[in-house]
């Protein structure tokens, strides 16, 4: 006789909905300084265009590895050059700037729980803590991160538990809040399972 799997989550309706899906393994990152650089690269793009303007970006340095010091060296127009909006050309060198005078060892910000990280980094103009989070899900593969604010969270979870979608944002964020509950520790698993289970309906 087979022997059953046990549920991933104290959520027999979450459990429901996600039987069957498969999640890509996450991949080590071992470079979180050009983590945070290629996705603030990746906002607001197709995967297709952000990666033409992340090789381009990349091609600018010899051995195609961004560094602070000679993404610092770089004028704003030669980062506009490779696609670059002006914003985010500000906001790379902002990340430079922040690395070269602060420690953004990866060693160093292993060391800080999921809540230090997101107010370390958010201090850099332009990284938000949305952007903090995709870190700390992806790269860092921190285990109980929470995107509140992430759309496709938002309408998953109004889909998926069938909420009233006139609700305030702040309503629906303390819904989300006490649904979330039954999946710690493992929030950014439940997480990654409502994006695949939203991108598959």
């Amino acid at each position: 006789m087979k022997k059953k799997q046990p549920a991933l989550f104290s959520d027999d309706l979450f459990n429901t909905a996600i039987k069957g899906i498969e999640l890509p393994e996450l991949k080590q990152e071992s470079d979180y300084f050009n983590y945070l650089i290629r996705s603030v690269i990746y906002q607001q793009l197709s995967g297709k265009a952000a990666a033409t303007i992340y090789g381009r970006f990349t091609a600018l340095f010899p051995n195609g590895k961004p560094e602070a010091k000679k993404i610092q060296a770089l004028d704003l127009e030669v980062l506009r050059s490779v696609g670059l909006s002006g914003q985010k050309s500000r906001y790379i060198k902002n990340i430079a700037e922040f690395s070269l005078e602060h420690d953004f060892s990866d060693a160093f910000l292993d060391g800080l729980s999921d809540e230090e990280v997101i107010r370390y980094l958010t201090q850099i103009k332009g990284v938000g803590q949305w952007t903090v989070e995709m870190l700390l899900i992806f790269a860092m593969q921190r285990k109980d991160i929470f995107p509140l604010d992430d759309l496709g969270i938002q309408s998953g979870i109004i889909k998926m538990y069938n909420l009233d979608p006139s609700l305030s944002k702040k309503e629906l964020k303390q819904r989300m809040l006490e649904i979330a509950e039954n999946w710690k520790p493992n929030r950014s698993l439940a997480t990654r399972y409502i994006w695949a289970w939203k991108d598959g309906k």
